[in-house]
């Protein structure tokens, strides 16, 4: 269910659009879960015509599959989309923090300072969830003080491939190792460091997509290459010896 309040009968597809990806990204509607329009009408206060157009904007960035006589239903992106997701967002978050932190204010340190402690509180009481949510607010808030919006614009285009819950929902998460991941960006934040944030977030990212590649369920066929055999890139890497 959408945790929202209603919203008038004249709102605008882009809004419900906003509603429903948000739902998404929080885990509302985890993959493979149905978006029934009548009912997402009913809890907007709206009719299903702005629904059924936000639904297909979703299906147009590859969020949600719209099938005949099925309806929407949450995509689940496949392990090489994610990991390649992955290698962007990381070129993405090393710029920003070489142009954020020369600019940030001791108010803003503490902010994130605040969101790395509420990452280790959720993880401490096993909220998957709450990780998630600090952790992208503290990533996105990097991306925010950098004050570049083409940048902030494509970062925001990778969410719905990166955002931390889809890591979390997978079979052997570890809430408290996700949170401890970010210690050492927070060090080299208080140190006022640009270069040293942007390495700490290439191991980051690193780290995260080893580990996302070694969890996240793909199918295996005969066109597929194990976990074991891609790059923290996403990239295949064939065995040595192999042609």
């Amino acid at each position: 269910m959408i945790e929202a309040p209603l919203v008038s009968r004249s709102v605008l597809a882009d809004q419900v659009h906003g509603r429903l990806l948000e739902a998404i990204l929080s885990g509302r509607y985890p993959p493979d879960s149905r978006i029934v329009q009548t009912k997402v009408a009913r809890e907007l206060g709206t009719s299903q015509a702005p629904v059924r157009e936000a639904l297909r904007a979703l299906e147009a960035i590859g969020i949600v599959e719209i099938s005949p006589f099925r309806g929407a239903r949450v995509r689940r992106p496949g392990r090489q989309e994610i990991l390649e997701a992955y290698v962007v967002r990381s070129a993405l978050e090393t710029l920003a923090a070489r142009l954020a932190v020369p600019r940030m204010s001791d108010a803003e340190i503490a902010e994130l300072a605040d969101l790395g402690d509420a990452m280790g509180a959720a993880a401490r009481a096993g909220d998957g969830q709450g990780v998630a949510k600090a952790d992208a607010m503290f990533h996105g808030r990097i991306v925010e003080i950098a004050d570049n919006q083409t940048l902030l614009k494509t970062w925001r285009g990778l969410q719905p491939y990166s955002r931390t819950h889809l890591s979390l929902m997978v079979a052997g998460a570890d809430p408290t190792w996700s949170a401890h991941l970010h210690t050492p960006i927070l060090d080299a934040i208080r140190s006022r460091d640009p270069e040293g944030v942007a390495q700490a977030l290439e191991v980051h990212f690193n780290e995260a997509s080893e580990n996302m590649a070694r969890r996240w369920p793909d199918p295996v066929g005969p066109d597929s290459v194990s976990p074991d055999r891609r790059g923290a890139d996403g990239r295949s890497r064939k065995p040595r010896g192999t042609p």
